[in-house]
C-alpha cells in the first residue's frame, strides 16, 4: 500500500515559499504539459483557511449514474448518497500550514431500480438503502489532512478499515484539493496522480482534469492491438466558490464513455456528480490541541492515525456465481465439450473455460487435460494457453511432451501462443523451453520458430524488449538464420522476423532480399512490407531500387513487384513514381499490367499516402498516355470496401499474376480492418505456382532460370504469418497428387482464439471505483484448395471461412452500498467463400472470381444487475436477426466471363 508522507518529512525546514506552495501538488518542469504553473496576478483569490475553535458543517452530496449507451436495453443503475459533514481546525504551525479533521455524520444511500411495465421499463422510485452497523462506525471514524491554503499535504486515516469505505472518504476529501490562482499542475487526489488547469474568476474558481494524464498503481491489461482494445473518452471539471478566504461550495462532476472499439453501440456510460455546500452559519468548536510539531499533534491522538495515500486503493471483488473448474471437474466425464468452431456457442464455452482457468490450481488444469478425451484436448490446450495463468502454463508445461504429443496437438499450441493478444513472457519462455534441444519433427520445429518470432514481436510492443527471454527468443531465431543451410529453412526463419517486426533486424532483412534466392528474396521483401512507413528508411528504398531495376542481378518478377510495392505504398519520391511507371514500357505485358493496376488503385484508395503525388504524376501527358496504359493483360489488382460501419471499414482486395502464356504465377486475396486509424491484415491467403508454363512446353522469358513445378500456399491472420503449405512439388509429386486426392480442402487453420482481453481500473474522483471488461472469442475454420487439371487446362482456387464471434463487455461499479454490473454480450457467425476459376484453354485466357458471404445470424444481450445491502436484481433486455446472404459484384467484366463459364459448366 502506498503511504503517505510521515510527520517528520513533511516538516523540514523550507523557504516561507515553498511552505505556500507545498502539498500533494508538483510543479509541470518545462516541456511538460503545458509548461510550468503560472500565476495570473489579475487572477488570485486570497489563500484559504479554516477559523480555530469554528465547526464548519458542509452537506455532501454524491450521484454516480450507469448505463448503456444502445437502445432498446435494461435502464442502468443509480446510486445517491447525502450526508453532513464537520470540518474544524485541530492544530496550525507558524507557516500557516492546518491539520484538519473531517468526520462523516448521518449518512443516508438510495438507489433507483427499474420498473417492468409490459414491454418497456422505466425507473422506479429511490429504494433506501440499509447500512450494517460495522458500516455505520467505520464511516464515522474521523480522517485528519495536513493542508495549506487548498492543497492537502498529507492525508491520515485508520490503515486497515473497509477499502470501500476508505476510499470514499478520499474522494471527499480530494474536493478539498485546490489552489487560489490559476496555472497548470499535477496534483494527487482520488483518481490518482493528474494533470489539472485552473482558471480563476471573481470568487470562482475552475478545475479542469486531464484524466488520460493520470498515473496510478498499474493494474490491468488489454489486448496490443487498439482494434480489439476499448475506446475511452473522459472528462472532469470543478467548480469552486471562495468568499473570504473560505471554501463556500463545490460541484465536481466527470463522465466516461467507454466502449470495444470494434462496436461503439455496445457502450456503457459512467457518469458521477459530487456537490459540497457549506451550512451557515458556522458553529463554535473544538479547540486547537497543543503541540510543537505535527509528530507531536499525530503521536498525542488515542486513534493514533496511520499515514495514507490520496490515490484510491484497488478494489477486488469476490465473484460468487464464477464457474469453478474443481466444480467442473467432478462431472467432467459427463459432459460433451463442443468443439464445432464456427458456432457461436462453441465460443461463449471457450471464454468461459477461461475464466475457469484463470483462478484454478496447477493440479486441476492438469487433471482436466489428462482426463479430457482426445477430440477435445485441442480445445482444452488453446483456452489454457489463453489463460496465461501460472497455474495453467505450468501444468501445460508438464502436460505436453513434444517428443510424444500428436503433431497436430503440438501445432494447436504454438500457434494459439502466437495468436495471443497479450503474451506474457512466461507464455514464450515455455515456448522456447519445448524446442530447446530436442529433436523435432521438422512442421513442429517451423511453426515453433514462426510462434517465437510472433511472440517476440508483441512483447516488444508491450515495452518489453528487454526481457531476458525476449532476448533469447530473438537470438535463437537469428541464430538459426545464420546457420540455416537449406533454402526452405532459410525462409522460415525470415518469416519468423517478419512476424517479429523488430527495427534492428531490417538490415539483415535487406541482405537476404538483395543476395539471396528467389525463395529467400520473397520472404525477406515480404517481411520487409509489413513494417510501418517510419522504418522504411532511405536505406532501405536504395535496395528496393536496385531489386526492381535489377541493377545487380536479375530477379523473379514477383520479388520486382513486391519492391515496387514497397516503395509505392511508403511515402514515395516522385522520382520513383516516374521510373517505376517508365519501367513498365520494357516489361513483359502481364508484369506491367499488374503494376499499372497497382498504380490505378492507389489513386482510388483515398487511405494510400502516394494518392496526391501520383494524381501530381498522372497530370503529365508523357505518363498518362495510351502507350502506358493501353497494356493488355489479364492479370489484375483491385481493392473495395466489404462493409462500412461507424467504427469499422473491411476490405477485400485481390491481386493475380499470370504469366505470358496465361498461366497463374501468384494470387493474393486479402481482407483487412481498419477502425480508428488502425489497420490489421485480418486474413491473407496466397497462392503462387512456377514452372507450369514449361510443363506445357511455353518458352521462358531471355534470362529466366527454369524454375522447378511447384505450387503452395501461404497464409496470415491478424497479423500472424503461417508456415506455408506445399501442395505439389516436381512432376511426380503432381501426378501423385492428382491420382490420390481425396478431394478434401486443405485447412489452413481451425481453432479457437482470444482476441480481445481487456480489464481496466478507473477511480472515480467520489472514490467510487469502475472495472471495465472485455473479453472476445473467436471461433475459426478456414481451408483452401488448388486444383490443377491439366487434361482440361483449368485451374480451380477456393477459400473458406467460416467463424463465429463472440463478445462480453461488462462494467461493474462497486461502492461501500451497492454492486452494480451492466454487460453487453454479442455474437455473430458467419461464412465468407471466394472462388477463382481459369480456363487456359480459351483465348484469350478466360477468368471468373466468385466472392460470397452466406447469411449472418446475430444476436445483443444487454443485463443490468444490481446488489444493494440483502436486496439483488436482473434485467435483461435483447434482440436478435439475420443479415441476407450476398455475393459481391468484383467488377461488369468479371460477372460476364463467369456467366460464361458456369453456364458452360452446366452444359
Amino acid at each position: 500500500m502506498k503511504k503517505g508522507p510521515t510527520p517528520e518529512e513533511l516538516l523540514k525546514e523550507r523557504s516561507p515559499r515553498e511552505a505556500a506552495s507545498g502539498g500533494l501538488h508538483r510543479r509541470l518542469q518545462p516541456g511538460q504539459g503545458q509548461g510550468q504553473t503560472h500565476r495570473n496576478a489579475g487572477g488570485n483569490l486570497q489563500l484559504l483557511s479554516f477559523q480555530p475553535r469554528t465547526l464548519y458543517q458542509y452537506r455532501y452530496t454524491l450521484d454516480v449514474q450507469l448505463h448503456h449507451t444502445s437502445t432498446p436495453s435494461p435502464w442502468g443503475a443509480r446510486l445517491q448518497a447525502e450526508t453532513l459533514i464537520h470540518l474544524h481546525r485541530l492544530w496550525r504551525d507558524q507557516g500557516g500550514e492546518e491539520l484538519l479533521q473531517l468526520q462523516i455524520r448521518d449518512l443516508k444511500a438510495q438507489h433507483q431500480p427499474e420498473e417492468e411495465r409490459g414491454q418497456d421499463s422505466t425507473r422506479g422510485s429511490p429504494v433506501e438503502i440499509a447500512l450494517s452497523p460495522e458500516a455505520r462506525s467505520e464511516l464515522q471514524q474521523p480522517v485528519f489532512i495536513f493542508w495549506n491554503s487548498g492543497k492537502v499535504k498529507a492525508f491520515y486515516g485508520n490503515g486497515v478499515e473497509n477499502i470501500l469505505i476508505s476510499n470514499l472518504k478520499r474522494g471527499i476529501v480530494s474536493l478539498l484539493q485546490l489552489q487560489p490562482h490559476a496555472g497548470t499542475t499535477v496534483e494527487e487526489d482520488a483518481s490518482g496522480s493528474c494533470q489539472v488547469t485552473y482558471t480563476v474568476s471573481n470568487h470562482s474558481i475552475t478545475k479542469t482534469k486531464d484524466l488520460l494524464s493520470c498515473s496510478k498503481p498499474k493494474s490491468g491489461f488489454t489486448s496490443i492491438n487498439k482494434i480489439f482494445g476499448v475506446e475511452w473518452q473522459p472528462s472532469s471539471r470543478s467548480q469552486y466558490v471562495v468568499k473570504d478566504s473560505l471554501l463556500q461550495s463545490v460541484l465536481a462532476e466527470e463522465s466516461h464513455v467507454l466502449a470495444p472499439a470494434l462496436r461503439s453501440r455496445s457502450g456503457i456510460k459512467i457518469s458521477s456528480r459530487q456537490q459540497l455546500q457549506l451550512v451557515s452559519p458556522a458553529m463554535p468548536g473544538p479547540a486547537e490541541v497543543s503541540g510543537h510539531s505535527l509528530k507531536d499533534v499525530m503521536a498525542g491522538m488515542e486513534t493514533r492515525p496511520q499515514p495514507l495515500g490520496m490515490a484510491s486503493l484497488p478494489f477486488r471483488r469476490v465473484c460468487t456465481h464464477c464457474p469453478s473448474l474443481r466444480a467442473f471437474l467432478k462431472d467432467f466425464d459427463g459432459r460433451r465439450v463442443k468443439t464445432d468452431t464456427s458456432k457461436a456457442a462453441t465460443t461463449w464455452q471457450f471464454q468461459r473455460f477461461i475464466q475457469m482457468l484463470r483462478s484454478a490450481k496447477k493440479r486441476d488444469v492438469l487433471q482436466l487435460l489428462r482426463r479430457a478425451p482426445e477430440e477435445t484436448r485441442p480445445f482444452l490446450v488453446e483456452a489454457a494457453v489463453a489463460t496465461q495463468s501460472v497455474a495453467s502454463l505450468a501444468a501445460l508445461s508438464d502436460f505436453l511432451d513434444f517428443s510424444k504429443e500428436p503433431k497436430s496437438l503440438l501445432e494447436k499450441f504454438l500457434y494459439t501462443a502466437a495468436f495471443s493478444p497479450r503474451p506474457s513472457g512466461e507464455l514464450l519462455q515455455l515456448v522456447l523451453d519445448k524446442l530447446d534441444g530436442k529433436q523435432l519433427a521438422p512442421e513442429i520445429w517451423e511453426t515453433g520458430i514462426i510462434a517465437v518470432g510472433s511472440l517476440v514481436g508483441k512483447l516488444c510492443q508491450q515495452k518489453l524488449c528487454g526481457l531476458q527471454v525476449v532476448e533469447r527468443g530473438l537470438e535463437t531465431i537469428l541464430r538459426g538464420l545464420r546457420g540455416a543451410e537449406e533454402e526452405p529453412l532459410v525462409v522460415i526463419y525470415l518469416l519468423a522476423l517478419g512476424n517479429a517486426m523488430l527495427p534492428e533486424t531490417i538490415p539483415t532483412l535487406l541482405d537476404h532480399a538483395e543476395d539471396g534466392p528467389t525463395a529467400v528474396t520473397a520472404a525477406a521483401t515480404s517481411a520487409l512490407q509489413r513494417f510501418p512507413a517510419p522504418h522504411v528508411s532511405s536505406k532501405v528504398k536504395q535496395v528496393m531500387r536496385r531489386i526492381f531495376h535489377q541493377k545487380r542481378k536479375s530477379y523473379d518478377k514477383t520479388c520486382r513487384l513486391a519492391a515496387a510495392e514497397i516503395l509505392l505504398d511508403n511515402h514515395p519520391l516522385s522520382m520513383d513514381v516516374i521510373n517505376i511507371l517508365l519501367a513498365t514500357s520494357e516489361m513483359e505485358t502481364e508484369m506491367a499490367t499488374f503494376l499499372l493496376l497497382k498504380v490505378q488503385n492507389s489513386l482510388r484508395d483515398h487511405h494510400h499516402v502516394a494518392k496526391k503525388i501520383m494524381k501530381d504524376i498522372m497530370g503529365d501527358p508523357q505518363i498518362n498516355n495510351y502507350n502506358f496504359f493501353s497494356k493488355v493483360g489479364i492479370s489484375s489488382s483491385f481493392s473495395g470496401p466489404l462493409t462500412v460501419t461507424q467504427d469499422l471499414t473491411s476490405t477485400f482486395g485481390l491481386d493475380l499474376l499470370f504469366l505470358k502464356g496465361g498461366f497463374l504465377r501468384k494470387s493474393v486475396s486479402d481482407f483487412s480492418l481498419l477502425s480508428h486509424g488502425q489497420r490489421l491484415r485480418a486474413a491473407q491467403v496466397t497462392f503462387e505456382a512456377q514452372g507450369m508454363e514449361s510443363m506445357m512446353g511455353e518458352n521462358l522469358s531471355e534470362g529466366e532460370e527454369e524454375p522447378e513445378l511447384m505450387a503452395g500456399m501461404s497464409a496470415t491472420f491478424f497479423d500472424v504469418q503461417l508456415r506455408p503449405v506445399v501442395f505439389f512439388q516436381g512432376y511426380t509429386d503432381l501426378m501423385a497428387k492428382v491420382l490420390l486426392s481425396s478431394g478434401e480442402p486443405t485447412s489452413v487453420v481451425k481453432g479457437n482464439l482470444l482476441l480481445m482481453d481487456h480489464h481496466q481500473v478507473i477511480p472515480l474522483q467520489s472514490g467510487l471505483q469502475v472495472t471495465v471488461k472485455l473479453q472476445g472469442g473467436l471461433g475459426l475454420d478456414i481451408s483452401a484448395d488448388m486444383d490443377v487439371s491439366v487434361w482440361e487446362q483449368e485451374l480451380k482456387t477456393s477459400v473458406g471461412a467460416r467463424g463465429s464471434l463472440a463478445m462480453d463487455f461488462q462494467a461493474e461499479l462497486d461502492s461501500p452500498f451497492l454492486q452494480a454490473t451492466l454487460r453487453s454480450q454479442t455474437e455473430v457467425e458467419t461464412s465468407i467463400h471466394f472462388d477463382t476459376k481459369l480456363r487456359f484453354s480459351s483465348s484469350p485466357v478466360l477468368i471468373c472470381l466468385q466472392l460470397r458471404e452466406e447469411q449472418v445470424p446475430y444476436r445483443e444481450v444487454f443485463t443490468v444487475s444490481r446488489s444493494a445491502g440483502s436486496q439483488s436484481s436482473t434485467a435483461r433486455k435483447g434482440r436478435r436477426g439475420t443479415v441476407p446472404g450476398r455475393e459481391f459484384a468484383l467488377h461488369q467484366t468479371n460477372s460476364k466471363v463467369c456467366n460464361l463459364l458456369l453456364t458452360a459448366e452446366k452444359e
